[in-house]
């Protein structure tokens, strides 16, 4: 059995493995980088071992430096989480080499199913339905031109060592495939070092189903049911569920079935998923359900399994890497209610969900009574969110007798969150929640793109959000005059620090009005307070540097006594900003050029996912003070855009 762990990642996964590393006795090895020398996983391991600069091409991917930091430290086996080495079957074959465990399936394995076309080959030799589409060695524009129009448009443009979303394009029409096809390979090239593709038919009703499934070194395969992963934003999951709403038992039974074929066509061990594409057109049938790739690695998602099988999936892969046989036949595993998850980012949906970093000076994850919520996250109040990483905070999973009960727990506990000066999509998270189709199962991959004014719109809780805060500023000053104010009651509850959760009370003779001018969110607003608007009113709020920041339904808003008036450089005078330290990857316009609404200006790259900038409007290009490979800083001015009048 395993005596000592090195968990080669970071964050959230590591102190998931951690824990259950800890709970069967085995101690535990950190690695970090400069960026994570404070980190959470760092001070949750028995030992910490720096493994260099903050980039994760010079720390978490290089190989020998790990294996290095687990010699040092006398550990016998590598846990790689999921990202970062994973999936890379050198670094494994490395592990083994050096005479240590690796908690992870065989290199054989991961190379089998690493390049989504050869997996898609070998997948049809073992009887398992792969989506229509293009997976050969011709790598030419020409050739794979040529293939889309066979194919038919759409078409989805997938790097063949592709993950994570990153290395995808949805292309609707013949003369916008060439540029996609570039833009999809510089990505693929920058994130895998790998930039070939393969083409796939788009399905236009398409539901992201994926099984679970484990091996061991004596030939045993389980699966542990399906989860559903549609609800995805730019290829990215943000909300997982299990199991899949809608599905039937035949049907089940039938794509559990191709998953386990999967898995012993390569001979599986550990853990692994097998992703299909559903065809939901006509709900879920086994004849419209297509294998799209395999992740040999454990899951971002894999806690809402856990949750309905009662399973430990961590001790599960601890277990078979140490040669123990899987710890359940197939026939013990069962479905036990409902479980989903939210994928909580540091990022702002109100300006195209760009990564946010910075200290987390504020931060609150509920955990409301009669809930049944598990928080898995590598961050506590204080902690630093990098851009040198994958900006989540944390994952929020809720288990429930029912599918419906599960999504309204869940919709709860996102609307208590609280973080700043941080932004996160908790808010975004709660509406989508809330929405009637995603409640009645209506769920495709296209699920965002198709509500996204609703799930963007946030003008009906910012009207609350003023009446929350013009009541919070008004409380502030009662806390600081106390009893002169006579006939006035108000009464505070203070039971976190200097996070106000607020029940004001008025008492008054008449009715009396007071009109509370601030700036909410950089907007001059004023608020006409009335006694009766205060009865049982609750406000939580949190006492920042020259104002409050009010919260509500997951959005945090700064609310400043007066307003002002910074003239920062912003769109609506045509800037071009900089939003989040990034690569300036392609230059698109000149100085002087002249441009149109929409028009792509320049590409931003950061975390590895590209930002295109456009023109706010039709206009002339000023002020050009980037150019490709350069790197620019937050809020720096890129350029202007001069409206057309003006030339």
């Amino acid at each position: 059995m395993i005596t000592k762990l090195l968990i080669a990642n970071r964050g959230e996964i590591a102190c998931r493995i951690m824990r259950t590393a800890r709970s069967m006795g085995i101690a535990t090895v950190a690695v970090y980088s400069d960026a994570d020398a404070k980190a959470l996983h760092v001070r949750s391991a028995d030992e910490a071992v720096h493994i260099g600069p903050s980039p994760a091409a010079e720390s978490y991917l290089v190989g020998a430096k790990i294996i290095a930091a687990a010699k040092q430290t006398g550990a016998d086996a590598i846990h790689p989480g999921y990202g970062f080495l994973s999936e890379n079957a050198d670094f494994a074959q490395a592990v083994i080499d050096a005479g240590l465990i690796w908690v992870g399936p065989k290199p054989s394995s991961i190379r089998a199913m690493g390049l989504k076309d050869a997996a898609k080959q070998l997948m049809r030799a073992a009887g398992v339905p792969v989506t229509p589409g293009y997976d050969g060695s011709d790598q030419s524009v020409e050739r794979l031109t040529a293939e889309a129009e066979a194919i038919g448009y759409p078409v989805l443009i997938k790097a063949v060592a592709g993950g994570g979303g990153k290395g995808m394009r949805k292309v609707d029409a013949p003369a916008d495939f060439a540029a996609s096809l570039e833009s999809c390979r510089r990505e693929a090239k920058a994130s895998f070092g790998n930039d070939e593709v393969l083409l796939e038919k788009w399905i236009t009703s398409p539901r992201h189903i994926e099984v679970q499934v484990f091996g061991d070194a004596h030939g045993n395969v389980v699966h542990l049911f399906e989860r559903d992963c549609s609800l995805q934003r730019r290829h990215q999951k943000v909300i997982e569920e299990a199991p899949a709403p809608g599905m039937d038992a035949a049907t089940r039974e039938a794509i559990c079935a191709a998953a386990v074929r999967a898995a012993k066509a390569v001979d599986y061990e550990g853990a692994g998923t097998i992703e299909f594409i559903a065809d939901a057109s006509e709900g879920l049938r086994a004849d419209r359900i297509f294998f799209m790739e395999m992740n040999t690695r454990l899951q971002v998602e894999h806690p809402v399994t856990e949750e309905i099988t009662g399973v430990d999936l961590v001790e599960w892969q601890l277990r078979i890497a140490s040669g123990e046989p899987l710890p359940k036949r197939q026939e013990e595993l069962s479905i036990n209610g409902h479980a989903i998850e939210a994928r909580l980012y540091a990022e702002d949906p109100a300006k195209g969900f760009l990564p946010s970093t910075g200290r987390l000076e504020h931060l609150i994850l509920p955990e409301p009574p009669g809930i049944e919520v598990r928080i898995e996250t590598g961050v506590v109040e204080g902690s630093e969110i990098s851009p040198f990483y994958d900006p989540m905070i944390a994952k929020l999973v809720v288990h429930a007798e029912t599918r419906e009960q599960a999504i309204a727990d869940l919709a709860e506990v996102c609307a208590g969150v609280e973080i700043w000066p941080v932004r996160s999509n908790a808010g975004f998270l709660k509406r989508a929640l809330d929405q009637a189709d995603f409640v009645a199962g209506n769920v495709t991959t296209a699920f965002i793109g198709e509500h996204e004014a609703a799930l963007l719109d946030t003008s009906a809780l910012r009207h609350s959000l003023k009446a929350d805060a013009a009541v919070a500023l008004i409380t502030r000053e009662l806390s600081g005059i106390g009893s002169s104010y006579g006939t006035l009651r108000n009464e505070l509850k203070f039971p976190r620090g200097n996070v106000w959760q607020t029940a004001i009370g008025l008492r008054m003779n008449g009715d009396p009005k007071t009109a509370v001018a601030f700036s909410f969110d950089g907007e001059p607003t004023e608020v006409v307070v009335q006694s009766r608007d205060w009865l049982d009113r609750y406000v939580s709020c949190e006492q920042t540097e020259g104002g409050i920041v009010v919260f509500d339904d997951g959005e945090a808003v700064l609310v400043r006594t007066r307003h002002d008036g910074t003239g920062q450089a912003s769109a609506a005078d045509g800037a071009i900003i900089a939003p989040m330290p990034g690569k300036v990857i392609a230059v698109d316009v000149a100085e002087g050029q002249a441009v149109t609404a929409g028009q792509r200006l320049l590409v931003l790259e950061a975390m590895k996912m590209e930002h295109a900038l456009t023109a706010p409007f039709d206009g002339v290009v000023e002020g050009l003070a980037v150019s490709a490979g350069g790197q620019v800083q937050v809020e720096a001015v890129l350029c202007r855009v001069v409206p057309a009048s003006k030339e």
